[in-house]
């Protein structure tokens, strides 16, 4: 049965709420479930905030702290078949987890008392409030798409991440990415 539907609930993540917000607040979230599709059962402790139609949870392998993933509850693996609704609904929540992120605690103290394993390099950068993102979708195979649902990557870059980030999403094609040097 690959298109069985079900009815889910989970917890929000509590990573961008206030201590004293309650943290047992509940969604009930209907989807398309794919049996091999990781997002149409993602692991509760990841996501972080959802509305009618989309979900955002943390992206199980980050490419920087913060990196998120904004999906679509309904199991459609390209944007084009994304209703309006549903385009809508993830860029809102987009939108929703820019802010969460561009308010993190900056105080290096709130930083320290947070993590004391990590050295002061891995803190800056874990708490650290985004300089800017990169905002992507992989659309289809040949676009580099390996999970077939869609999902946008919000990946907040920090000012020294990566020796120059000009160019930025351009690099998929390395030979082209560099335009200002063919000028």
């Amino acid at each position: 049965m690959d298109n069985l539907r079900l009815l889910t609930f989970w917890h929000l993540n509590a990573m961008t709420k206030k201590r004293d917000d309650p943290l047992n607040e509940t969604i009930a979230m209907e989807i398309t479930n794919q049996h091999s599709c990781p997002f149409c059962n993602p692991d509760n402790t990841k996501v972080v905030i959802a509305n009618d139609h989309a979900i955002a949870m943390n992206d199980g392998y980050p490419v920087t702290p913060g990196h998120t993933l904004i999906l679509p509850k309904r199991h459609i693996a390209s944007f084009f078949e994304a209703t309006r609704e549903e385009q809508a609904a993830m860029f809102e929540l987009l939108a929703e987890m820019r802010e969460r992120l561009k308010s993190l605690p900056t105080s290096l103290s709130e930083r320290e008392e947070t993590n004391h394993h990590q050295s002061r390099s891995e803190k800056v950068e874990s708490f650290s409030v985004p300089d800017g993102f990169n905002i992507g979708i992989n659309d289809g195979a040949a676009a580099g798409q390996t999970v077939m649902h869609l999902h946008i990557h919000l990946i907040p870059r920090y000012s020294g991440d990566t020796e120059d980030p000009r160019g930025g999403v351009r690099w998929i094609m390395p030979e082209k990415a560099p335009y200002w040097k063919k000028q």
